[in-house]
């Protein structure tokens, strides 16, 4: 695996106009939380292109806000030290629902991203979409209300689902692994039951954002990320801009050949022997009892062929995507890549560094990812920090 990395983050520049307040904090916040050991006021207008005053000003607010704090001094030499800044991660918080057709995982993370409290729960069957939505607003609350968190704290609930949505309605549509559910107002529902704001995204689009935020992956300004869970989905970054499509469903790899099912993987090995029918699934949430037997079986040779077989589909739509954008990072993450990681990566890794293709230029960073199996429901509450406290250009557009 080679990985490249940049000798600083990269930063968004400012703009010192008037009436860009809400913009230029965020640009300044960013790149306080992109720096670990902190950032002096000089190297925030070195970096950010704002001026001195500028820079004084808005992290004047941010200090107030209890939001970033002094960390220590930096010794430059000669003359005054400077003052680090650094955010401070328990000032602000965020709730992530991941609606998964197996298990429903709900999450409470900090601005660092790190996750302070979760559960999760196996995702009822029979399409009873208000019983459910009830249920997943139940367990939001409860999880913000152990942890002793003031709900002010709390900047919004984000929801991750399997595709199709529909992005500007806040609803999914029709899910193929969750019946019932036909064209559903999902945040809506969720906001108004728990009392925060709500964003709702593909699963594999707010795993894209997870890694931006928090993962393996927050370098990088070019990312593709491959989710492998009850279905299979991209999530997918350029300039440091994550791809969403006209109705919010970019991602889909059935076009590559990289579809995959984890319904339709254990069918395969019970076809073959490698399970015996016992496993056969009725439900999506049946899936995960063959899959961890699979991955046991490894080794024999009815279960690695199944295996290499699907890193091979896999590997050849991620070396086009890899080629289409141009990219230097692959993550994979997701249920069924946290059981198959050590099988499929090896192959997946090969095929991409043989690619004529994808690295002619410049390395490609292939990895797993370092947020776990609950990765879209992290990137879930990542939307709402990337949307809350990111620079985003849009904001600048005059309506």
């Amino acid at each position: 695996m080679t990985t490249v990395k940049p000798e600083k983050p990269a930063i968004r520049r400012g703009t010192n106009l008037p009436r860009m307040a809400d913009f230029n904090e965020s640009v300044i916040l960013d790149a306080i939380r992109r720096h670990a050991d902190g950032l002096s006021r000089v190297e925030l207008a070195q970096a950010t292109g704002l001026s001195a005053q500028t820079v004084s000003n808005i992290t004047r607010r941010l200090l107030d806000q209890g939001v970033a704090r002094e960390s220590g001094k930096q010794h430059t030499g000669s003359g005054k030290p400077r003052t680090l800044l650094e955010v401070v991660p328990s000032s602000r918080y965020a709730v992530g629902v991941h609606l998964d057709p197996a298990v429903i995982t709900t999450v409470l993370v900090d601005l660092a991203g790190t996750v302070v409290a979760q559960r999760s729960r196996q995702t009822p069957s029979g399409g009873d979409t208000d019983r459910t939505t009830a249920d997943m607003a139940a367990s939001v609350s409860a999880l913000v209300a152990e942890t002793g968190i003031d709900d002010a704290r709390v900047l919004g609930l984000g929801i991750a689902a399997p595709g199709p949505i529909d992005a500007e309605a806040g609803w999914v549509v029709d899910p193929p692994e969750l019946p019932g559910w036909g064209r559903y107002p999902l945040r809506d529902r969720l906001s108004e039951a728990t009392g925060f704001p709500a964003l709702l995204d593909k699963d594999v689009t707010a795993a894209v954002v997870a890694e931006r935020w928090a993962g393996a992956a927050t370098d990088s300004r070019n990312l593709l990320f491959f989710y492998l869970g009850t279905g299979s989905g991209m999530g997918l970054a350029v300039e440091d801009t994550v791809l969403r499509g006209v109705s919010g469903n970019a991602g889909e790899v059935g076009g590559l050949g990289a579809s995959f099912s984890a319904r339709t993987l254990v069918d395969e090995a019970i076809a073959l022997g490698v399970l015996g029918t016992e496993y056969t699934c009725l439900d999506p949430a049946d899936a995960q009892r063959g899959l961890e037997r699979l991955a046991v079986a490894a080794g024999d040779g009815p279960a690695d062929g199944i295996i290499e077989r699907l890193a091979i589909r896999v590997g050849r739509g991620v070396c086009a995507a890899a080629t289409l954008l141009d990219v230097d990072t692959v993550v994979f993450g997701g249920p069924v890549w946290q059981l198959l990681s050590d099988r499929l990566l090896p192959t997946i890794e090969s095929m991409v560094a043989r690619s004529p293709f994808v690295r002619p230029t410049h390395p490609t960073t292939v990895t797993s990812t370092t947020l776990g199996e609950n990765v879209a429901a992290i990137g879930a509450a990542a939307l709402v920090l990337d949307r809350t406290l990111s620079a985003q250009p849009r904001s600048l557009l005059l309506v």
